[in-house]
């Protein structure tokens, strides 16, 4: 294994959005780091000590005193540990896209050298680092696996928008190529995890752990949501239910809504993609996956049918939606299942406007063309929902918000932000 060890380690961080950013800010408190990510823009908003996600503060990137940040491929020369933290997204027919992964890996084999570390963090199926990545890392380098460089996988856990479980406090799956190289990993990850590390047997196993972590989250709030669907049918309150079952000490408390954001509505396909391919067709994973894909038209055909017995004409309705991105009080618009609910609304003729005091507006325009309101219209509005939770939001309270409505107009309160009571319509 070459002379590579611990305190020799350079690292190159590759990919600096919601994962790789804080993982690069601690690493560079102790370390010489490099930041390297394609996009110009983010990094020359980095050097001036503005992060768009909202991650890491101004003052924690101050106290990052050995992180630099580059798009030149140049610049990660003397590295010998690359950490790569890419998005792994799904296409249009809820198919892996490795495209990210395998670019990050073709740049990364063009820098690597005998002796080099690749530790990926991305989310994927089992066996994609080693059958997937490495071949590439193999073929731009021109070197040999296990021989002249090494790989670990250490699967991201962070929680955007959480400012209690940070990086530092989530316990880190580790894992190496070989038992020498999983210490090295493990060591390196304990420098900054202050939970601690849980080794994993190989990286299979690690990269199994992460994607199951996501899948099981997914099915039970699929269950909920389909419970929430037979209540709402036999016109019980869910979230009554939902508190009286929470009584017993080892209920779990999922609550029904919309599934997005880049792991729990994506990390499924990717387990359920890898099983296929070794001659399984999952059922259970899969049928959560298709109810919690299809809760926006069922929501929508909540609304028009109120909004029916209302009288209240759907076609030329004026709807407002509060909140855009896929979880409360952060600007992360990846994967918001919000637009569906916009998109079923605009299918039946509604007029929509959105409203979200946390996204970036001129994002959300060029990812899913929606321009968000800056204030919503007092009295414009036939329906309003409550889509995402955010603290801003709840702050405005129940007669601010249905200010926004008409005489008559309905409010859908997705997230049981208030009473039941004070609302129309609730999931």
């Amino acid at each position: 294994m070459n002379d590579v060890n611990l305190e020799n380690l350079k690292i190159a961080v590759i990919g600096l959005g919601y994962v790789g950013l804080p993982l690069a800010v601690e690493f560079g408190k102790i370390r010489t780091v490099i930041g390297f990510d394609i996009n110009q823009k983010r990094i020359s908003e980095l050097k001036f000590g503005k992060d768009r996600t909202l991650e890491t503060s101004e003052k924690e990137l101050g106290d990052a005193k050995f992180l630099t940040f580059t798009t030149n491929i140049n610049d990660l020369s003397a590295v010998n540990c690359f950490i790569v933290t890419v998005p792994t997204p799904i296409d249009a027919q809820k198919r892996p896209n490795l495209s990210p992964l395998l670019n990050a890996s073709k740049t990364v084999g063009r820098m690597l050298k005998k002796g080099d570390i690749v530790i990926y963090e991305s989310t994927v199926y089992p066996g994609a680092t080693e059958e997937d990545c490495v071949p590439v890392l193999e073929e731009f380098s021109g070197l040999v696996f296990n021989q002249d460089f090494y790989c670990g996988y250490s699967p991201e856990r962070i929680n955007p928008g959480d400012k209690d479980h940070r990086l530092t406090t989530i316990k880190k799956v580790t894992s190496g190529s070989t038992p020498e190289i999983a210490d090295v990993v493990d060591a390196l990850y304990n420098e900054i995890i202050t939970a601690g590390t849980y080794r994993a047997d190989s990286i299979k196993v690690a990269e199994a752990a992460k994607v199951i972590e996501n899948t099981q989250r997914d099915l039970n709030i699929a269950l909920i949501n389909e419970l929430a669907i037979i209540f709402n049918k036999m016109g019980i309150d869910t979230q009554a239910v939902l508190e009286a079952a929470g009584s017993k000490w080892n209920f779990l408390p999922f609550r029904p809504g919309l599934v997005g954001g880049h792991c729990i509505g994506v990390d499924p396909y990717y387990l359920t993609h890898k099983s296929e391919l070794v001659g399984y067709h999952p059922q259970i994973i899969l049928a959560g996956r298709r109810l919690n894909d299809e809760m926006a038209v069922y929501i929508v055909s909540q609304l028009t049918n109120e909004m029916i017995k209302k009288s209240i004409q759907i076609k030329g309705a004026n709807v407002l939606v509060m909140g855009l991105t896929f979880k409360e009080n952060c600007p992360d618009l990846r994967n918001t299942r919000v637009v569906d609910v916009i998109h079923e609304l605009k299918q039946k003729g509604c007029y929509v406007d959105v409203y979200d005091p946390w996204v970036d507006k001129q994002e959300a325009l060029h990812e899913y063309e929606i321009m968000p309101v800056e204030v919503p219209e007092q009295g414009s509005y036939d329906a309003v929902i409550l889509a995402v939770a955010h603290d801003k939001i709840r702050e405005m309270g129940v007669r601010k918000i249905r200010s926004f409505g008409k005489e008559t107009h309905l409010l859908y309160d997705l997230k049981y932000i208030f009473p039941a009571n004070q609302t129309n319509i609730r999931l």
